[in-house]
């Protein structure tokens, strides 16, 4: 049994680094426990363990008394100085009061508290180790799931990657091999748990400082992000070094850099956008290569309404929306995008507006200017190339083709006179 303790001490002290004094300490506390239930209610019990050969042993002080009341608190004269000889009457005495087969009974009844001790001394140096580490990246070994959260091995110690931080669209094996953001260390219920995230948006901005050394040394600052996980992140990087091109260093030779993120994110599409203290550049930056056509800022409410063609609409607002979302999650302001519709002329409408324009020619009537435009001459320089035959088989020109054409000619000379020769506007 002594032998099994060692045993025990040596695999905890090697495979989980706890310090063998503290383990000493543990072990001692709950074989005291033990020795408590196999020995009875000694006075003043103690339990002495040999750190080399394993051996344990129970004491307890008994006061000499000629007459035994209490065998648990006193040793008559006799029995006392069978141990000590000069033992007098009111006097104390250390005897080991080991009970035979304490090995096994402390076995069975030292192993639970033993072990919750352990628990809590790995506890303590989970925190003390952990404190310091959070919001870097580490791997680990997918172990077991606790409902919908994955348990995984760090090596000495176990940590949780709750649903809450999954990727939804990812999933996991056991053996699989992962790396997570260590979000937080939390005191639970049973003592510090390292908690870990693949969903976090700080998980692509440590990616990003591993694989992209300029943003690393601070060359490039990354101004804000906006993640979907599983599906999309935006970006937005910036740099006071002009001759830095902040967007083309994430994205790497031959876009490397931003290969390998996207591999270590399961192809999760990742934009990088250039930042700009312009709230138009910005968002433009943002929503492209989507065309847009115009702005409305409210800066009061933080607020941007765009207007772009109807065929960049969808480009714009992206699958289900998600683009615009993110671009309001990077920006910080509510982007509303809209079509710019255009109201399409039909055809009545455009031979209304020529039998007005061509009516409007002094010397040219409505039904003059109707039957023209019905024969195909709906504009004036249509009419300065006709002839009187052209039209003079029109209905309502008849032989006054002649008098329609002139009056043509007389609105361009006006017109002419008007404008001038160079186009500059002239006094008649």
């Amino acid at each position: 049994m002594n032998a099994d303790f060692l045993a025990v001490l040596e695999y905890w002290e090697k495979e989980k680094g706890i310090s063998r004094d503290v383990l000493m300490g543990a072990v001692h506390e709950s074989l005291l426990s033990a020795a408590k239930k196999a020995v009875g209610p000694a006075r003043e019990l103690r339990v002495e363990i040999d750190s080399k050969s394993g051996d344990i042993r129970a004491y307890a002080k008994l006061v000499v008394s000629e007459k035994v009341i209490s065998k648990h608190d006193q040793i008559s004269v006799f029995d006392a100085r069978r141990a000590k000889p000069d033992a007098q009457v009111g006097e104390e005495v250390e005897l080991e009061v080991t009970p035979t087969g304490f090995g096994r009974i402390a076995a069975q009844y030292a192993k639970q508290a033993l072990m919750q001790q352990l628990r809590r001394a790995e506890k303590s140096l989970i925190f003390t180790e952990f404190k310091d580490r959070v919001g870097e990246i580490i791997s680990g070994t997918v172990r077991r799931f606790e409902r919908s959260d994955v348990i995984v091995d760090l090596g000495k110690y176990e940590a949780m990657l709750p649903n809450r931080e999954r990727v939804p669209i990812e999933e996991y094996q056991v053996g699989e091999r992962i790396r997570c953001y260590v979000k937080a260390v939390e005191q639970g219920a049973h003592g510090p748990e390292i908690i870990l995230s693949r969903a976090d948006p700080r998980f692509i901005i440590k990616l990003f400082q591993l694989e992209v050394s300029e943003i690393n040394d601070g060359t490039i600052e990354v101004k804000a992000i906006a993640r979907e996980p599983g599906f999309r992140t935006k970006l937005a990087v910036w740099t006071r070094d002009e001759k830095v091109d902040p967007v083309g260093a994430c994205v790497g030779l031959r876009g490397q850099r931003v290969k390998n993120i996207v591999r270590e994110l399961n192809n999760e599409k990742v934009d990088i956008i250039r930042w700009d203290a312009n709230i138009k550049t910005y968002v433009t930056n943002a929503l492209a290569p989507a065309k847009l056509k115009a702005f409305e800022v409210d800066e009061v409410r933080k607020r941007v309404r765009i207007l772009t063609s109807e065929d960049q609409l969808s480009l714009a607002i992206g699958k289900r929306g998600q683009n615009a979302r993110l671009t309001s999650k990077l920006v910080g302001w509510q982007v509303d995008i809209e079509a710019e519709y255009i109201v399409t002329k039909g055809f009545d409408e455009k031979v209304a507006e020529a039998v007005e324009l061509l009516a409007a020619i002094p010397g040219i009537s409505k039904p003059q200017a109707d039957a023209l435009v019905h024969a195909g001459l709906t504009r004036l320089e249509d009419l300065l190339s006709a002839d009187e035959s052209d039209i003079s088989d029109l209905p309502a020109i008849g032989d006054q083709a002649g008098a329609v054409l002139k009056a043509a000619r007389d609105e361009a000379e006006r017109k002419k006179i008007q404008l001038g020769g160079d186009g500059a506007v002239v006094t008649a």
